[in-house]
């Protein structure tokens, strides 16, 4: 009898935590992509992504690379990703193979405030996701972009690899990227500044889901990364720190830490690939 008591306190520990989204071109990118369609072509550039954030110009974050992805589906979606060489970029793996869908090919953009038009974009089926990545859990969230060259300009230019044992923890970064707000879609880079928290903080809402791998920002003042931001770089000046992992499933604008996948943790694996 206690020991069937623990089973069911543990469970009801296992549901107090909050739920991930973790069925990201479903639910998130399929339907991104199709509003910031829309958006640009009625030339509706005047709305906001990041929750919280604000409109990046031209020049900034000249690493950040939106991604446009046709799945196997037949649908469009989005994520983002970083530039880390003239050929090799680097994002989320569930932007290429989430729980329920496919890509068969990204095309890259670089250069670009806008997702589905301009900049200098290249289109690629060369993608390799980590080997233990998990499209449940999330774990181990990071893949590797394997694309034309592209060249260096004012506005393009690679991001470094954050290493070592720093944890960041109580320091503030950027976020970047294209993806939605609670406000709507319309297609323009936007960014955000955050302060990294610790894996135990992030636990107390997400629980077992942090892992050594992950890293959190909080969501304190409704800030933080959102749909279509995906595979995104979380950097601090030009060091990437962090890649877009996931956010609260009911929403991006309710106060919940992100989760990202921690660079350092997968350093000498990306730097294997490069």
């Amino acid at each position: 009898m206690k020991s069937l008591l623990i089973v069911f306190a543990l469970a009801a520990l296992a549901l107090a935590y909050e739920p991930i989204e973790n069925n990201y071109h479903e639910n998130v990118g399929i339907p991104e992509a199709a509003r910031i369609m829309q958006a640009e072509q009625a030339m509706d550039f005047d709305g906001s992504r990041i929750v919280g954030g604000s409109a990046a110009n031209a020049g900034a974050y000249p690493f950040l690379g939106g991604l446009v992805i046709s799945l196997t589906s037949g649908h469009t979606s989005i994520c983002g990703s970083s530039l880390l060489t003239n050929t090799r970029s680097v994002t989320a793996a569930h932007c290429w193979r989430s729980r329920d869908h496919q890509a068969r090919q990204f095309v890259v953009v670089h250069g670009s405030n806008r997702l589905m038009s301009g900049g200098v974009r290249t289109t690629t089926t060369n993608v390799v996701m980590h080997g233990s990545y998990n499209i449940n859990t999330l774990a181990n969230d990071i893949a590797i972009i394997n694309h034309n060259r592209v060249a260096y300009t004012n506005v393009i230019r690679n991001i470094g690899l954050a290493s070592g044992s720093n944890q960041f923890a109580g320091s503030w970064a950027n976020a970047a990227g294209f993806g939605a707000t609670e406000n709507g879609s319309s297609g323009n880079k936007r960014h955000v500044r955050l302060q990294v928290i610790t894996n135990a903080v992030c636990r107390q809402t997400y629980g077992n889901t942090i892992i050594a791998s992950t890293l959190c920002t909080s969501g304190a003042g409704r800030v933080g990364t959102c749909g279509g931001d995906s595979g995104g770089p979380l950097a601090i000046g030009n060091t990437l720190i962090g890649v877009t992992s996931f956010g609260y499933r009911p929403g991006c604008a309710l106060g919940r830490p992100a989760g990202f996948a921690r660079v350092t943790s997968f350093e000498s694996w990306i730097r294997g690939r490069l």
